[in-house]
C-alpha cells in the first residue's frame, strides 16, 4: 500500500508542476495587476500568488475535472479581496500600500481594480465575477464602468514649459 501512495504523490507532483510551469506566470501579472505594483518589483503579488498555489495544490485531489487555473484564480482574487477590504494580517498586508504610480490600474481603488482584472484580463462573465465577489451583478456591471471611464479619461498633465520662452501680449 505504500508503494501505491508514493506513485500517486509522485504523479500529483508532477501534475501540479506541469501546471505551475504553464500557469504562473499569467497568475503572476494577474497578481501584479490587481496590487499595482511594479512588473520588476512586486513582493506582494509574488506572495498572494504564492498563497493562491498552496492553496490549489492543497485541494489537487479534490478538483475532480475542475479546472485548476479557474480554482487558482478564484483564490487568489478571494485572497486579494480579504486582504484589501478586511485589512487582515499584519503591516504587510496585501492592500495595505499604495500602487506603484508606473502601474497602468495605479488610478483605480482595489475594488475596481480587481472587478477590472476579473472581467478584462481574465475574461471571467459578470455573474461568475459577482458571485465570487458577493455582489449583485448589476454593482459588478458599474464597477466596471466606472474604473473603465477613470482609465479612459485619465486627468491630462499640465503641459510642459519651455525655459526661456516668455508670453507674449496680445
Amino acid at each position: 500500500m505504500g508503494r501505491r501512495h508514493t506513485v500517486r504523490d509522485t504523479r500529483r507532483g508532477q501534475e501540479f508542476e506541469a501546471f505551475v510551469a504553464g500557469a504562473a506566470g499569467r497568475l503572476l501579472h494577474t497578481a501584479t495587476l490587481l496590487t499595482g505594483e511594479s512588473r520588476d518589483d512586486n513582493p506582494r503579488a509574488r506572495r498572494l500568488l504564492t498563497l493562491s498555489l498552496a492553496h490549489t495544490y492543497a485541494c489537487w485531489d479534490r478538483l475532480r475535472g475542475e479546472d485548476p487555473y479557474g480554482v487558482a484564480r478564484q483564490e487568489l482574487a478571494a485572497r486579494f479581496a480579504r486582504s484589501v477590504w478586511h485589512r487582515y494580517g499584519g503591516p504587510g498586508a496585501l492592500g495595505r500600500s499604495r500602487p506603484h504610480p508606473d502601474s497602468p490600474l495605479a488610478l483605480l481603488t482595489p475594488r475596481e481594480r480587481l472587478v477590472l482584472v476579473l472581467r478584462l484580463y481574465e475574461g471571467v462573465a459578470e455573474e461568475q465575477t459577482a458571485a465570487l465577489l458577493g455582489l449583485p451583478r448589476e454593482r459588478i456591471e458599474a464597477i466596471c464602468s466606472r474604473a473603465t471611464e477613470t482609465l479612459l479619461h485619465r486627468p491630462r498633465e499640465s503641459a510642459p514649459r519651455v525655459l526661456g520662452t516668455k508670453a507674449v501680449a496680445r
